[in-house]
């Protein structure tokens, strides 16, 4: 009830409804109750046999990448790895249902989406192995760093969506966040501002399960991750993440909708991440095998297998020219990743401002003087270390 209601009050010219009362119908907006599914469904005979081939092929690739980056992280080439094993499916439909123009907002785990959307996979890796800054120019490719702080590239990508649809660029963003993420305050201001703005952006929550070690159920009460959306005037869309005909399917429709200009989509893809955190983590000490073994019977992969090998469209021979693509692929980031890089200290400098502060050229000068004198940098030498 509002004052106007109030028995004895005087009109009022119309007032906007009251503060309570829903801008939207809430019932469109909600996921269904199950995850979306194509996969062994009547609706994977109207799949594309072209994109079912491709998304296999990147599929496959994937695994091998995770594989052989989680060999590098071992033998010392990277300092850490966060595997997307079990995930590839997000990851590949996610790099694929964009436009050239559109943009990527990938979480650290999301290193194989970049190189699915066409990054250099030894770039891709760059920022892990603690080279440079970021490894790749964002702007070329069309792909926001990887991103270390656990959901802060949520704002930056409604920032960007919106901006482009102030400024008239047919740009959708796309965002990629785990289960863990949607924890933190920055997933609560970025869905917002983006209802509240339809900005043309599509998050994508890849639940695998865990963050790090802490299950799902002690993050949120939810129904589902899904189910969040509708608080901030969005709709939740709820799908199979190991499904990659699906994943593709839900975020195409999404991002056609945030092109459209009817806002963003909020989209759970159920996972599993089948790998530890990163190599610093025993996932042992908080989930068994048993478990492990439950989701590999859904691995993306071979659901995709068993599907194009069930309509004839996947022999032993194409199986076999996919994997060794893949293999190639694995060759080239490992002899290149096992050459030690050529750095120059002086890179410390570029890139911080569009000009340089007196601070920092003053600093630059200071390390030209000791690299031309052989000394070390801040006379870290032996006499000093006396």
């Amino acid at each position: 009830m509002t004052v106007q209601e109030l028995p004895g009050a005087p009109a009022h010219r119309p007032t906007p409804p009251p503060a309570w009362k829903p801008l939207t119908d809430p019932a469109p907006l909600l996921p269904d109750p199950e995850p979306y599914r194509v996969l062994g469904t009547d609706a994977a005979a109207d799949a594309d046999p072209e994109l079912l081939l491709r998304l296999y092929a990147e599929l496959v690739r994937g695994r091998r990448y995770n594989a052989q980056a989680t060999a590098l992280t071992k033998q010392g080439r990277l300092a850490v790895y966060p595997s997307s094993t079990g995930q590839e499916a997000c990851e590949v439909a996610a790099a694929l249902v964009l436009e050239e123009r559109d943009w990527l907002f990938p979480s650290y785990r999301d290193t194989l989406a970049a190189v699915a959307r066409g990054l250099d996979p030894v770039e891709a890796l760059t920022l892990l192995r603690g080279d440079r800054h970021t490894g790749y120019d964002p702007r070329e490719h069309r792909i926001a760093p990887l991103c270390t702080p656990l959901a802060t590239q949520l704002p930056h990508a409604v920032g960007l969506a919106h901006a482009a649809r102030l400024k008239g660029d047919d740009v959708v963003a796309l965002a990629m966040v785990g289960d863990g993420g949607t924890s933190e305050g920055d997933f609560h201001e970025a869905l917002n501002f983006a209802a509240v703005w339809r900005a043309p952006v599509v998050f994508l929550v890849q639940n695998n399960g865990f963050a790090i070690s802490v299950p799902l159920a002690k993050q949120t009460a939810a129904p589902s991750l899904a189910h969040k959306a509708v608080g901030y005037g969005m709709p939740g869309r709820l799908v199979d993440g190991n499904d990659a005909a699906a994943v593709h399917e839900v975020l195409a429709e999404a991002v056609a909708r945030a092109r459209r200009g009817e806002g963003p989509t909020l989209v759970e893809a159920v996972t599993y991440r089948m790998d530890a955190h990163t190599n610093a983590d025993d996932a042992t000490r908080y989930r068994g095998d048993a478990e492990v073994e439950v989701w590999r019977e859904h691995d993306p992969i071979l659901l995709l297998e068993r599907e194009l090998s069930g309509r004839g469209l996947l022999d032993e021979e194409a199986v076999g020219t996919v994997r060794e693509a893949a293999e190639r692929m694995a060759a080239c980031l490992r002899d290149q990743m096992n050459a030690d890089p050529v750095l120059d200290p002086m890179d410390l400098f570029s890139h911080v401002f569009e000009e340089q502060t007196g601070q920092l050229r003053e600093q630059a000068a200071m390390l030209r003087d000791e690299l031309e004198a052989g000394q070390e940098p801040h006379g870290g030498g032996a006499e000093d270390a006396r």
